[in-house]
């Protein structure tokens, strides 16, 4: 393999690596999704790991689809359990895969996390086959600043570069449906302060508070999606929600808002009368798309 060209064995190292630990229901798979270096953007890069954690479904109740999944914290951490692995497991009831993606913390640098969730749903997508699940059921759940990325991958997506030596890199990173739960949407005039400032940086020109202003950014590309959200939310206003609920039906893509007239930010620890709402009517809804199991 000496004399290879660098992406595309690069490439294949990850890809051996890949296939050297088969993912199992039952069986977490951990792995990087960057092989070597992570993209910083402008051709820089860094050696950092950024890992996913895949669980599977149990082979009876399985969908085929599957989920990335973006756990919120400002941009300045993950809460990677409630947020993340206990979401994952959640889903495998219900038969849909888990992806828990921990991505880069931005300090300021917005490559960090994009590239980062944009590679995951590329991974995922590579894998579906080895992985039984479906190609083009791949979606995406996002919490809090995790919605914000959530919502940066299906309005900042590309079908894949096919002409790439890098396998990964032809697949398209467009998430097929999004759940987002009490997310982060805008990064203009009522967004919220720290997850602006640890993505964007202390001074963002107006040009990238639009880009990342998610509701700005919709189109009829943008996959269907599910919203919830409490009124009450004093962490992340519910406008967030409501604006991009706005977008989506104003460029006719598919969508549902379930907003609660009461809750706090987290809904009561992962837990209570709102948490067991949005879970339950986020599963018909997906079930109503054929990719879960309705809840029982």
């Amino acid at each position: 393999m000496q004399n290879l060209p660098k992406a595309r064995l690069t490439a294949l190292l990850l890809l051996l690596a890949l296939s050297a630990m088969p993912a199992t229901a039952g069986e977490p798979l951990r792995l990087t999704i960057w092989p070597d270096e992570a993209p910083l953007g402008g051709g820089m890069s860094e050696k950092v790991k950024v890992p996913i954690t895949v669980h599977l479904p149990e082979p009876g109740v399985a969908t085929g689809a599957a989920m990335v999944i973006c756990p919120g914290g400002g941009y300045g951490g993950r809460v990677v359990e409630g947020e993340g692995h206990g979401i994952a497991r959640w889903l495998n009831a219900h038969g849909i895969a888990g992806i828990v993606l921990e991505y880069r913390l931005p300090a300021g640098n917005y490559h960090r996390p994009l590239l980062d969730v944009q590679r995951a749903i590329r991974v995922v997508r590579l894998h579906a086959a080895e992985w039984k699940l479906d190609a083009k059921r791949i979606g995406i759940i996002g919490f809090s600043a995790g919605g914000h990325l959530a919502s940066t991958a299906g309005t900042h997506f590309d079908g894949g570069n096919a002409k790439s030596a890098d396998p990964l890199e032809q697949q398209s990173c467009r998430p097929d449906f999004m759940v987002l739960v009490y997310p982060v949407i805008t990064m203009g005039e009522k967004t919220h302060g720290g997850s602006r400032r640890n993505l964007l940086g202390p001074s963002p020109s107006a040009e990238l508070i639009e880009l990342f202003s998610n509701e700005k950014q919709v189109t009829d590309k943008t996959p269907p999606a599910f919203l919830t959200h409490a009124r009450t939310d004093a962490v992340v206003p519910v406008a967030h929600s409501q604006m991009f609920y706005d977008a989506l039906k104003a460029h006719g893509v598919p969508a549902e808002f379930q907003e609660f007239p009461k809750g706090n930010h987290g809904y009561n620890g992962y837990k209570g009368e709102e948490w067991d709402a949005w879970q339950k009517r986020s599963l018909e809804w997906l079930a109503e798309r054929g990719l879960a199991k309705p809840a029982r």
